[in-house]
């Protein structure tokens, strides 16, 4: 509750000096009204959500509260954007006026101190809307607007029986927070529309409890493949960020959804492999169970996962957290030819011109983030996520299903 007092009162006074700029532009009491009206409601109806309403007991993040969250978050950003370019301004203008005040002689003129206030403050309401737009967008339409992206990666040792091989990657479903049905069915109907030789999944099926999977376990076991649907665990799986009674219920959670992936008919790895054969040759598929840098659980065990494996083997590995490419794969006495990541989920916030840019804040965080990265004839895709986590959205980085294309690089004669 303490934690919640220091937010409001953070809030309150974020929203005050924020609430200066629609001073100085207007001075009509309606927009005030209607300005605090909107800031109480959209504060009150996070706290309500957050501590009030805190009873439900298979999904902590429910829809209501993740939209809670996502509304509060639509007024607050473009509130910081307003404080940012007020106080640059206050930085800027106090200075002058202590200037003026006991060097200068020159008289003030006050209605060019005021038109200068003025004129920032509609720049600074001008680009606030932006991100107010945007993450309204993002929660009515974003969260929803899969998009199919496809490469093509090249190796020199590729089986040639495996050249043309496709693969459809998907990962972080985070089925607790989905609130359609029908927008869930297209998606995975357009997966299998892929037909793919493989579909891989790379962690993250819950935000917390296994029976948040349970409404959605029939849609996701129509996935199809004809060598089959492969899986890992993420971070979210093991129940880590909720309060259990004790280990034992905790223990029980994480079994009852790894019977419900195999029930819905993915062969999840568990620090395993498995291999695919075709014409006499063979590729390996390597999955390791959560390993993340910092914080994240260390239950990733490549050297148990890679126990059955020839040197030699073509090798595709997935992982769920991206740190651990670096980490513990690229510099690892076998070559993971290719390995296959999710996590990040792009933070669900950026802004992307295929080809040319791409940047989200994530990317302080994690060096890679987004699609296909290459280090010592190695890669990595960092799958940008199939669902959505706390803020109900997307924006700029939209939900992702990847389909990868394995070709044989001829010899040069």
């Amino acid at each position: 509750m303490l934690r919640w007092i220091i937010f409001i009162i953070i809030y309150l006074i974020i929203d005050y000096y924020a609430f200066q700029a629609v001073k100085t532009i207007t001075k009509k009491k309606g927009v005030y009204w209607l300005y605090w009206v909107i800031s109480t409601l959209v504060i009150s109806n996070l706290f309500y959500q957050m501590i009030i309403n805190a009873n439900d007991t298979v999904r902590v993040l429910t829809p209501l509260k993740s939209y809670a969250f996502g509304f509060m978050l639509s007024v607050f950003v473009p509130k910081l954007i307003l404080i940012f370019f007020l106080f640059g301004e206050d930085i800027l203008r106090v200075p002058h006026a202590i200037y003026n005040y006991f060097v200068s002689t020159k008289v003030v003129d006050a209605s060019f101190m005021v038109s200068r206030r003025k004129f920032i403050s509609y720049i600074a309401l001008g680009l606030a809307a932006l991100p107010f737009g945007a993450l309204l967008y993002g929660m009515y339409k974003g969260k929803y607007n899969f998009k199919v992206l496809t490469y093509t990666l090249t190796f020199s040792d590729l089986p040639a029986a495996f050249d043309g091989y496709k693969i459809t990657q998907i990962s972080d479903i985070h089925s607790g927070s989905f609130d359609n049905h029908e927008k869930i069915e297209y998606a995975v109907n357009l997966i299998n529309e892929q037909k793919s030789d493989a579909i891989l999944f790379t962690g993250d099926l819950v935000n917390n409890f296994a029976a948040e999977m349970k409404p959605w376990k029939n849609t996701f076991g129509k996935l199809h493949a004809k060598d089959g649907v492969y899986s890992v665990l993420g971070n979210h799986d093991y129940g880590d960020y909720v309060e259990w009674s004790s280990e034992e219920k905790k223990t029980e959670n994480l079994d009852e959804l790894i019977a419900i992936q195999k029930e819905m008919g993915f062969d999840i790895m568990l620090n395993e492999s498995r291999f695919i054969e075709r014409g006499g040759e063979r590729i390996a598929l390597v999955g390791v169970e959560n390993w993340g840098k910092g914080g994240f659980k260390k239950a990733g065990d490549l050297q148990k996962a890679s126990e059955l494996l020839d040197p030699n083997d073509f090798k595709i590995l997935l992982s769920h957290d991206p740190s651990h490419w670096e980490a513990k794969v690229v510099d690892h006495a076998y070559q993971y030819h290719l390995t296959l990541s999710g996590h990040t989920h792009g933070m669900q916030f950026g802004i992307e011109i295929p080809g040319w840019f791409k940047w989200s804040p994530v990317s302080w965080r994690y060096n890679q983030w987004a699609g296909i990265y290459k280090q010592k004839e190695q890669y990595i895709n960092v799958n940008r996520g199939f669902g959505y986590l706390a803020y109900p959205g997307r924006v700029g980085i939209w939900p992702e299903i990847t389909v990868i294309e394995l070709k044989k690089q001829t010899e040069v004669t």
